[in-house]
């Protein structure tokens, strides 16, 4: 321990290139099995011939008075070389710590600076044009949308999803079997998907044929047939899918979630609305949906990968420059106010092997500057999978308690954000004689947020998030997606380098002070799905959502 001591001080004089110099050392020492006493020769040898180099710094002039000693006490050392190298590694030292955080701390803030730029172009018509070039041989080019199921009456729910499953059967111009011919030829993978507040329209293929794929984009979304045949052929896919999703029981149960916290809003419709919705939905329906919703401002051209943003906007301006930015009359699109109203749905089905249950609070929109320590905490808590493994070594204090007293099979917690709203909660899958239990630890980990978050707590959760923000951009198409929906939220891309400021910037204080703003004494919505007996009343519910202190 008292060479440890020593070596530490040693250390705590020099420079943090010398440093790196006797780490690097130190692990020719244990590979090799050379002596200490080499090892300090060869780091004294070097340091010297780097002050014969360059001015002698503070910290050399620092080191010299203990060049002797150490030239003395490496022979002593030698015969327990072998066993100073296991202290060190045993002990794990803080400095050699330190220095490796160091390292990973300065490469992980090179690569958020050096990220590349996002660049943002308006058209005339109010299109959007946003696109980061990494230089890879494929790209990733859509149209992102301002639609979907909140933009929908109670008439016409499900006409976005609808659209979707109609995009690829066809257009004016090139047929389906044409269409797939051309995608096919390219290589190219074209999707869709609905949410609810937009709608996305895209492609991944090689970039070179980036031109192509804005075409066919372009194509898809305005000159879409339409055709009977093609309606009435997908009105059963559409039956059948819903028919799918209805057996997804966590789908089933966000679902209702959605409903019951927004009761009587836009935003508790389904995104793939109600089979009567499927059954019923004319040509005459779908087309005024288009002309009421696909206008140039509220579209984004979004690409990421191998791209030219300037060859981008000219293909914009070809392609895109027609789309009408004027609505018939008075009749902008605008988001109907939504309420949140704490309340619960209980669909009981003990034929089912486990309950879902999820329960939530009104969460910060999408722009707000709560969001930040709201996802923190989001983070803090976590989530657990019973099939993943971990067992009582998990960080989240939820998944060891889970793990411990086999509490369910899974949980996540989530925060769905929307444009002036969210949802913040708990998704959990449990034996139906533990619903009970899971549901009071869950607001028992709540109220721990909202009173007790610890900095350990609140390091860790920074750290998942971030982790989180970074691994979901790991590839083209996520990036782009990711431009698609901050253009559309924010009006800009937000770059990594900016998140990672705001969440450094989170407390342990502000995250008690946002967590009681939205959580504590809230009404929360609840729902469960399957053997749902055990659940608590709702009156119980309510009432742990506070502590009593005095």
């Amino acid at each position: 321990m008292l060479l440890l001591k020593f070596l530490n001080s040693i250390f705590s004089a020099v420079s943090m290139r010398n440093k790196m110099l006797f780490i690097a050392l130190s692990k020719i020492w244990a590979k090799r099995r050379t002596t200490l006493r080499d090892t300090i020769e060869v780091a004294i040898i070097l340091m010297l011939s780097r002050r014969r180099r360059r001015n002698t710094s503070r910290a050399q002039l620092r080191l010299l008075p203990f060049v002797t000693a150490l030239r003395k006490m490496a022979a002593s050392v030698c015969r327990v070389g072998s066993t100073v190298g296991r202290v060190l590694a045993k002990n794990r030292s803080p400095i050699l710590l330190s220095l490796r955080r160091g390292q990973a701390s300065v490469s992980y803030a090179q690569s958020l600076v050096g990220a590349p730029e996002t660049r943002l172009t308006a058209l005339d018509n109010g299109l959007r044009v946003a696109s980061e070039e990494t230089g890879h041989a494929t790209c990733t080019v859509g149209l992102w949308i301002s639609t979907g199921s909140r933009y929908e009456s109670e008439k016409n729910n499900g006409a976005g999803f609808f659209l979707e499953h109609l995009a690829f059967k066809g257009t004016k111009k090139h047929p389906q079997t044409a269409l797939e011919q051309q995608v096919e030829s390219m290589g190219a993978h074209l999707s869709a998907y609905t949410s609810r507040e937009h709608t996305a329209y895209y492609m991944k293929t090689l970039s070179k044929d980036l031109p192509k794929a804005v075409e066919l984009l372009s194509e898809v979304v305005q000159n879409c047939s339409l055709s009977e045949a093609e309606i009435e052929q997908q009105r059963g896919v559409v039956l059948r899918e819903l028919e799918e999703i209805g057996g997804n029981l966590q789908e089933v149960c966000l679902d209702l979630l959605h409903a019951t916290a927004f009761q009587g809003t836009p935003l508790g419709h389904s995104v793939l609305g109600p089979s009567s919705n499927a059954r019923t939905l004319t040509r005459q329906d779908l087309v005024d949906y288009i002309n009421s919703h696909y206008k140039a401002p509220r579209m984004v051209l979004a690409a990421a990968g191998g791209v030219n943003h300037d060859e981008l906007v000219d293909l914009a301006k070809t392609h895109f420059s027609g789309v009408s930015f004027e609505y018939e009359g008075d009749a902008v699109p605008v988001l109907s106010p939504c309420r949140f109203t704490g309340s619960e749905i209980r669909m009981r089905d003990d034929g089912l092997p486990l309950a879902h249950v999820a329960i939530a609070v009104e969460g910060a929109s999408a722009a707000s500057p709560d969001i930040v320590p709201l996802m923190v905490a989001n983070s803090i808590i976590g989530s657990f999978d019973l099939t993943f493994g971990g067992g009582k070594n998990l960080s989240s204090r939820l998944a060891r308690l889970a793990v411990e007293e086999k509490l369910c099979h899974s949980f996540q917690a989530f925060h769905s954000s929307y444009s002036d709203t969210g949802l913040f909660g708990i998704h959990f899958v449990a034996d139906k004689h533990y619903i009970e239990d899971m549901m009071h630890w869950s607001q028992n980990a709540w109220m721990n947020l909202c009173t007790t978050a610890t900095e350990s707590d609140v390091a860790r959760g920074k750290q998942a998030l971030k982790a989180s923000l970074v691994g979901q951009l790991n590839g083209t198409t996520p990036i782009c997606d990711d431009i698609g929906r901050h253009i559309l939220n924010y009006g800009r891309r937000i770059p990594l380098a900016e998140w990672d400021a705001r969440i450094d910037a989170v407390t342990p204080r502000l995250v008690r002070d946002i967590c009681s703003k939205y959580i504590y004494d809230k009404c929360p919505a609840v729902v469960a799905v399957g053997p749902c007996e055990q659940l608590p009343d709702y009156n119980r519910v309510r009432s742990a959502m506070y502590w009593l202190r005095f």
